[in-house]
């Protein structure tokens, strides 16, 4: 898949070191102020020690994952016209709540591993790993209630939480519900599970950034919806990947989402059209042969496609926003650097 309007001469990767290296020393300034077993636990969820407090191992091209939303953040205060340390509590916030979400997301689905080392509950136990979670949701709300915007900017980020819970909800429900038939999952409730799951954070991110930076509730807002239309593209892509990505590029088994009998928005789709009826039974006994009815279906590239729309619309707001060539130039190359991946 290709979104040429976000190809831009930015290196993303050098954008996300670089909010990273700003945003690092504030983050493990909150942290420390944890209770000492607690920190070790938000420690390790960041690469930062393994279990028991020995320094960590890097997994990866940084511990603790990309830094997306911290960087989003950091971008949306420049966006406002502030330097990017104004968005530096922002980016704290998010990136607490989005490890936050993670610790609870590994318990709720069973995942053991999470970037390549047990998850947390694994290495503490859920109890503990509830508790750590608990804490860096906390801590992120004192952080950004500390600053001069805080009563606005924690209601943003409450509004985002509340979205994402309902999103997680939903997913969860879903994998309930049957493949066929009036209770099946539709498209368009997978569009907003997606919005709410995964946008709500992102879009927050940057519009977090842009409200410390001193924007206007314009462009916060624009930076809010292109975060959110983000969001669903990217975990579209997600979906494509699970289902056709290279094992190598993914680091999951091939059909790894028809393995596991996900509701995708490729299977939604396909489930949809007149092969339903085929497919049904398939996704129960046959990954390989599901995934090539899926595609012969139209799913795969009504996936693709629905991606593309929502990088349009994500593109859409952003013009909207008055940007420095600079940052617009860094934000799309993050959004390219998500999205445009080997799908």
């Amino acid at each position: 898949m290709t979104a040429a309007s976000f190809t831009a001469s930015a290196d993303a990767p050098a954008v996300l070191d670089r909010c990273r290296t700003l945003v690092r020393p504030a983050l493990a300034a909150a942290v420390a102020r944890l209770h000492p077993w607690v920190g070790e636990m938000a420690a390790y969820s960041f690469g930062w020690c393994e279990a028991g407090g020995a320094p960590g191992v890097a997994q990866g091209a940084a511990p603790g994952g990309k830094g997306v939303r911290q960087a989003l953040a950091v971008l949306g205060a420049e966006a406002a016209g502030a330097p990017g340390r104004a968005g530096v509590a922002a980016a704290v916030a998010v990136e607490l709540v989005h490890a936050f979400s993670l610790l609870h997301d590994d318990i709720m689905d069973g995942d053991a591993t999470r970037r390549g080392r047990p998850a947390v509950w694994k290495a503490y136990g859920t109890g503990s790993a509830v508790l750590a979670g608990d804490a860096l949701f906390a801590l992120a709300v004192e952080t950004l209630a500390a600053e001069p915007a805080g009563p606005g900017a924690v209601r943003t980020l409450s509004a985002a939480l509340r979205d994402l819970v309902c999103g997680q909800a939903d997913d969860l429900l879903f994998a309930a519900r049957p493949w066929t038939g009036p209770e099946r999952v539709t498209p368009g409730e997978y569009r907003v599970m997606a919005e709410h799951k995964t946008g709500a954070l992102l879009g927050c991110s940057a519009a977090l950034g842009a409200l410390l930076g001193g924007a206007d509730p314009g462009t916060a807002a624009a930076l809010d919806r292109a975060g959110r239309h983000l969001g669903v593209a990217f975990q579209i892509a997600d979906d494509v990947l699970g289902i056709w990505g290279d094992p190598a590029v993914t680091g999951k088994p091939v059909h790894g989402d028809l393995r596991e009998r996900k509701k995708t928005f490729p299977v939604l789709v396909a489930l949809g059209t007149p092969a339903a009826g085929r497919l049904a039974p398939l996704l129960d006994t046959d990954p390989q042969g599901a995934a090539a009815l899926i595609e012969e279906a139209g799913g795969r590239s009504a996936a693709l496609a629905e991606a593309r729309r929502h990088l349009t619309a994500a593109e859409t707001a952003l013009a909207g926003v008055p940007l420095r060539a600079t940052t617009a130039d860094e934000l799309r190359s993050l959004i390219a650097f998500l999205v445009n991946r080997e799908v």
